[in-house]
């Protein structure tokens, strides 16, 4: 099998999104694709499937293809075990076609090649074996082996493991995957990256894991500008060595740039000194030689035009590095508060879902956050950490226990769905809109100081341009970035983060958890990003699978 991608490009109505792009995959290749959100990464992989089209360069494709999306749209009435047999489907079709082929050869005069072709392609695709190993990567992802089960019912992180599932039991020439790991626990992670690592066609892969970049990743291909333009390939392995290069690409980009602004800046202000010489204004003493003067005030302004110049025709145009997050000061406490109180405390905890099935329940158990306190939740997929950030959230009601929240504290929270819509009348507000929205109803909850607002636009998470966009047009990636925003729009005392690396830039990923780690306000955050786990170690730590 083989995958090239040459000179590519891809715009949508009025907006480029990927220019200069260069893939190359074949047999053991397992490429990580990584860029900032809205970088075209999810394009990129629409394009290598040849779901959507290039405005320019050519895609050249030898083997089966399979894409795993992040969304998964449910038509109603299907189940599980449809989306099993759809997967499966071109499978199923090859072992009819073998089937026939060997019923009807003839052993005299038949064409042996034909039904040598037939045989090896279904050798090849293992796939009078398809059906234990969908078993089995349910079962290792953790996900729902009814095959009955209408995927309605099913969460969203649920579809992802049964399409996932589905995926990779398929056995594709080339797998494209689009943040396999936002819906998996360690385990799932760990029988995910054991595939990939074993698996004998090429791999394209779309990760803010960095523990999975690690672990996977033959070489790393950065969809973000570069100083001098293009995407750039990292060719050696793993995260760490794409992460060094990449710091030491943007020291000198930054480096560069405020060089050139700086020779820039100089060069104006020395042309703008010598034209003041030659202002209507200005008049020479009477007797003054002003000829003279005159003609040598001339003489400097061209000067400073050659100067000019000739900075035009030695820099080379650097344009701005890109943005960075800049994280609020966040307070931890109010005027006039006792440090010695919790900001919230809940106390025997229990919460069931509407049919009674119990989400939650730990009796005996005390769970107070401190101001500037920090909590890391960790537990399998099912075990209940985002129904027990709803309870401390006081979103989901208790059906025993109690919760007590201190009078005055503001709560920001990022939930793993995420509150913004991509679809709606409230997807067609623009980030700008949406925001304001946001401010106003916590006004008028008496949650927002109107003294501590913080304003998106300098966070760094979106531009400018990307606010002024209908929030639908923004990629699943830039739709989180605004779900972090909305939740320090208020600076709370308190960040509740459900699974805050889901769909963010590594990038990003790394500025967040530093921020995190620093900030004044109390923290609470639950995750399977293994690298955030690690480098959030030292804080206080509730196991749900072992919450005693």
């Amino acid at each position: 099998m083989h995958l090239v991608a040459t000179d590519l490009a891809f715009a949508y109505p009025g907006r480029h999104v990927l220019q200069d792009v260069q893939v190359r995959v074949s047999e053991g290749v397992r490429l990580g694709v990584v860029g900032e959100n809205g970088s075209g990464k999810s394009t990129l992989l629409h394009l290598l499937a040849g779901d959507l089209t290039p405005s320019a360069g050519e895609i050249r494709r030898a083997g089966s293809v399979a894409l795993v999306t992040q969304e998964l749209h449910v038509t109603p009435g299907r189940t599980v075990g449809d989306l099993v047999e759809d997967t499966l489907a071109h499978l199923r079709a090859l072992v009819t076609e073998l089937e026939a082929v060997a019923a009807g050869f003839d052993h005299d005069g038949g064409d042996l090649a034909e039904l040598s072709d037939v045989l090896a392609r279904v050798e090849h695709l293992a796939a009078w074996d398809a059906d234990r190993r969908v078993d089995e990567a349910l079962s290792r992802l953790g996900a729902v082996r009814d095959l009955t089960r209408p995927l309605e019912s099913l969460s969203v992180g649920q579809r992802y493991r049964v399409r996932l599932a589905c995926h990779l039991a398929e056995r594709a020439d080339l797998l494209l995957l689009d943040e396999p790991t936002n819906h998996l626990d360690d385990s799932g992670v760990a029988y995910l990256t054991e595939t990939l690592q074993s698996w004998r066609g090429g791999v394209v892969l779309v990760s803010h894991d960095r523990e999975l970049l690690d672990d996977v990743a033959t070489a790393v291909y950065d969809l973000d500008p570069s100083m001098d333009g293009p995407p750039v390939l990292y060719g050696q392995p793993g995260y760490h060595s794409y992460r060094l290069n990449k710091a030491q690409m943007l020291a000198r980009w930054r480096q560069r740039y405020r060089t050139e602004q700086e020779r820039r800046a100089t060069l104006e202000f020395r042309l703008d000194r010598s034209y003041e010489g030659l202002s209507d204004e200005w008049r020479p003493p009477k007797g003054s030689q002003k000829h003279r003067r005159g003609t040598r005030a001339r003489i400097h302004v061209k000067a400073a035009d050659r100067l000019v110049e000739q900075l035009k025709a030695e820099a080379v145009d650097v344009p701005p590095p890109p943005q960075e997050l800049a994280f609020p000061d966040l307070p931890s406490m109010s005027p006039g508060w006792d440090a010695a109180e919790a900001l919230v405390e809940l106390r025997s905890p229990r919460v069931e879902a509407p049919d009674g099935a119990v989400r939650v329940d730990l009796p005996g158990t005390r769970l107070a956050v401190p101001p500037s306190g920090r909590l890391l939740v960790t537990g399998a997929n099912g075990t209940g950490k985002s129904t027990l950030l709803g309870a401390l959230c006081g979103i989901l009601p208790l059906a025993r226990g109690s919760r007590t929240l201190r009078e005055g504290v503001r709560i920001g929270v990022v939930g793993q769905e995420g509150r913004v819509p991509d679809d709606g009348s409230d997807a067609a507000r623009s980030g700008f809109d949406a925001y304001a929205a946001e401010a106003l109803e916590l006004l008028s909850r008496g949650e927002l100081d109107p003294d501590h607002l913080v304003p998106v636009a300098a966070l760094g998470l979106l531009s400018e341009a990307e606010l002024e966009r209908p929030l639908r047009e923004l990629s699943v990636g830039q739709r989180r970035r605004f779900d972090v925003a909305l939740a320090l729009l208020h600076a709370p005392h308190l960040l509740v983060l459900d699974e805050p690396t889901n769909h963010l830039s590594v990038d990003l990923v790394d500025a967040l958890t530093l921020a995190l780690q620093r900030t004044s306000a109390a923290v609470v955050v639950a995750t399977h990003d293994r690298r955030m786990r690690a480098d959030l170690a030292d804080w206080h730590h509730l196991d749900l699978h072992h919450p005693r």
